[in-house]
This record gives structure tokens, sequence and C-alpha cells, in this order.
């Protein structure tokens, strides 16, 4: 079944020179939204995913979506109870859907990618919550995925929450 990607809210306008990772970290959302939209049933590869994209995504982008997206699919059952137990007071299933995947993308990411700075992954899944969800949902993804590196990156501190995204590495 093919499913058209997620829109951007109204008024969000696509940025044309986006960095392969902040690329990456959008489509990767787009799949596994649509990936739990559709309960793993009938699901189009990712290889024909990223070809319906608009602008063909680079090779670094592709690089970058498919470690993410296999590192969510693989890890989905441990991410999500970890995202559980840190979600006081919130059950998964009532978390709106895009803000679900967006924590299984960060956390996820914050594990598998641990040379990306915490704040950067924070900030870059506030910045898709914010395009895609809405400004309730920023405030909620920061917290919690603060909350989730203190877990799984206790070595990392930080006194405040990111604000402005610090450079990408290259």
């Amino acid at each position: 079944m093919d499913v058209k990607p997620l829109k951007p809210n109204e008024g969000e306008e696509r940025k044309t020179s986006r960095h392969p990772r902040t690329l990456g970290r959008e489509i990767a959302l787009q799949y596994l939204y649509m990936h739990d939209a559709l309960n793993g049933q009938d699901v189009q590869l990712l290889s024909d995913f990223l070809g319906l994209q608009e602008t063909p995504p680079d090779e670094e982008t592709v690089r970058f979506t498919r470690e993410l997206v296999e590192a969510v699919t693989a890890h989905r059952e441990e991410l999500d109870k970890d995202i559980a137990e840190a979600a006081t007071n919130w059950k998964l299933s009532r978390m709106a859907l895009v803000d679900r995947n967006i924590l299984r993308l960060g956390l996820a990411e914050l594990i598998v990618h641990p040379a990306t700075s915490h704040k950067v992954v924070i900030n870059e899944a506030v910045e898709l919550a914010r395009q895609f969800s809405s400004d309730a949902s920023c405030g909620f993804v920061n917290g919690l995925l603060d909350r989730l590196r203190q877990k799984v990156r206790p070595n990392d501190s930080s006194t405040q929450h990111p604000q402005t995204p610090p450079a990408e590495p290259a």
C-alpha cells in the first residue's frame, strides 16, 4: 500500500537547503509514522518510500535515514519500554502517533549515534514536533527526551535545555 508522506503543519515552509541528517530525520519520521499507522501491515519498502520524495535525497541522507529506521524497527519494543518508563502519567497508546515516533526516533539516535551531541538530537526532535505536531508537543518531546538522555547517556550532562541547535558533526 502506498502512503503519501506526512505534510508539514500549515504555515510551515520547507527549507530548501537542509543538512542531510535533518532531512534524514524528517524522512525517517514520515516512514516510521506510516509503519506505525499501518501496524506494520502492507508497509512499502523504505527504498520505495525514498523514491517517492519530491526531491531525491542524496546518498548521505539515504544512509542516515536507513540507520535510523533500522534502529527503531529492530528495537521498537525496547524503545517503547524505555519511553513508557520515562513518561510518568502517560501511556504510550495515549500519545499522539507522530509524537510517539519522534520520541522513538530521538531515543534511537541517542543510542546509535553517541558522537552526535544530545543537544543536537533533542533540538532536532523538537523541530520535528514543531513542524509535524503541535507547540505543546515541543515541550513534551524536549522534556521526555532529556529524561531519556539521562538514562542512556548519563555522562552527558546539561544544566539547561537546548535552545539553539549546535552545528551538526561533519
